[in-house]
């Protein structure tokens, strides 16, 4: 079983505990119904984009550990797997540090910090192209041999130990904290205040942050994001927006020395031209979060069509392997439109409805398409429910927006 099905499997388990954690914490505002809906939406590009991208990602380190590891590593041994868990977790803290101090990676790494608020749901807001870049960081495993499996499994098992951390419902655990990554330690590594910025890069253990002075308490009251926020509930550009403000800086740039360093200087480092190194403003709880008052019709279509997505992005994660490329190329492209159109519309941007009705057009084609042109149960029950789909668009969404003001 790959990476891609064991986080599938999950998914049941980390959408109860969220529901859990936002029942026990509802009087204290921890969750809002659309930056959940965006960080889920985040997630599960990342998920449909690592079926395509899985190949290359683990590629290196599979011909590494075919080709030229220096190890056999007995593959039943537990001491191999404990010396491998620990070897992951070494390898993501200094993947994650990197990730807050170059520019580059800073771009892939941001989109998991641009949550205002601070829940479960936020630990499944994940970058669509992450898994790219940290994979180079995991190699020497494969060099000293440790099988591909074996990795696999434990760095699954480390993205799955870091869901519980994103909570502000569990306080200090004591003891605990000297080893452990915890919700207390990861608080603070999303706090957007100067004191917590790029601090606490741990996976599962804390260990390597005090070991090389990376490690911060939390001693101050936390505000979470990032210090210039996203504003938006647009999945795409929630991934896009922070390398289009390295390529406007790079392109002003007249030398190139100056370009170069933009991507790989640390994250705030701008040219003189542009003004030097720009410090992070300080915080003090007076920034509103970012928001878009919609209508309940427009809250209950954007439910019931996310829970559609989510429940096509569940089942695609597990069938995927047996459809041909251009189905599962189809399928992506309808996940893809509905969580776009979902942030279209909880932003209340006048294309979201135009797209919604293409996406309904564009799924209608897609089930006569691969299901051939003879008559069947299925296409008939297909074409009513889009149907209903594009009247229920039209009437509830549309007049919801008349009374709504636009944004462009």
């Amino acid at each position: 079983m790959d990476d891609v099905r064991i986080i599938a499997l999950a998914i049941p388990v980390f959408f109860a505990l969220i529901a859990i954690e936002w029942f026990f914490t509802r009087t204290r505002s921890y969750y809002r119904l659309s930056d959940v809906l965006n960080d889920l939406s985040c997630g599960m590009l990342q998920q449909v984009f690592t079926v395509f991208a899985k190949t290359a990602i683990f590629a290196g380190y599979i011909w590494i550990y075919s080709s030229i590891r220096v190890l056999e590593l007995p593959l039943a041994e537990a001491w191999v797997w404990v010396v491998c868990f620990i070897g992951v977790d070494f390898f993501y803290y200094w993947f994650h540090r990197l990730s807050h101090e170059i520019n580059a990676l800073w771009a892939a790494h941001v989109v998991h910090h641009q949550s205002e608020d601070y829940n479960l749901a936020v630990a499944l807001r994940q970058s669509v192209i992450q898994g790219i870049f940290s994979s180079f960081f995991y190699w020497p495993l494969a060099l000293l041999g440790f099988h591909p499996a074996m990795f696999l499994t434990l760095s699954a098992a480390n993205t799955l130990y870091q869901f519980w951390i994103h909570t502000q419902a569990i306080d200090r655990l004591g003891p605990l904290e000297w080893v452990f990554n915890t919700p207390s330690h990861h608080r603070v590594h999303h706090g957007r205040n100067p004191l917590y910025i790029d601090r606490n890069h741990g996976g599962t253990l804390i260990v390597w942050d005090r070991l090389f002075g990376t490690f911060q308490a939390e001693t101050e009251k936390v505000y979470f994001g990032i210090t210039k926020p996203l504003e938006s509930w647009n999945p795409l550009w929630a991934n896009l927006h922070y390398w289009r403000d390295l390529w406007v800086s790079a392109r002003q740039t007249p030398r190139f020395s100056d370009k170069l360093r933009v991507f790989l200087k640390e994250p705030g480092w701008f040219p003189g031209d542009q003004g030097g190194f720009q410090a992070p403003p300080p915080v003090d709880g007076n920034q509103e979060k970012f928001d878009c008052p919609i209508p309940t019709t427009v809250k209950s279509y954007a439910v019931v069509q996310f829970t559609l997505a989510v429940v096509v992005t569940f089942v695609f994660l597990f069938v995927y392997s047996d459809l041909s490329q251009i189905y599962q190329l189809a399928v992506a492209i309808w996940i893809s439109l509905a969580l776009l159109n979902l942030g279209a519309l909880l932003e209340n941007r006048a294309w979201g409805l135009q797209s919604e009705m293409l996406r309904h057009l564009y799924a209608l084609t897609v089930i006569w398409a691969f299901t051939g042109t003879h008559f069947r149960v299925h296409q008939m029950l297909g074409s009513l429910a889009i149907l209903f789909l594009v009247i229920w668009t039209v009437v509830l969404v549309r007049g919801a927006r008349r009374s709504m003001p636009e944004t462009a």
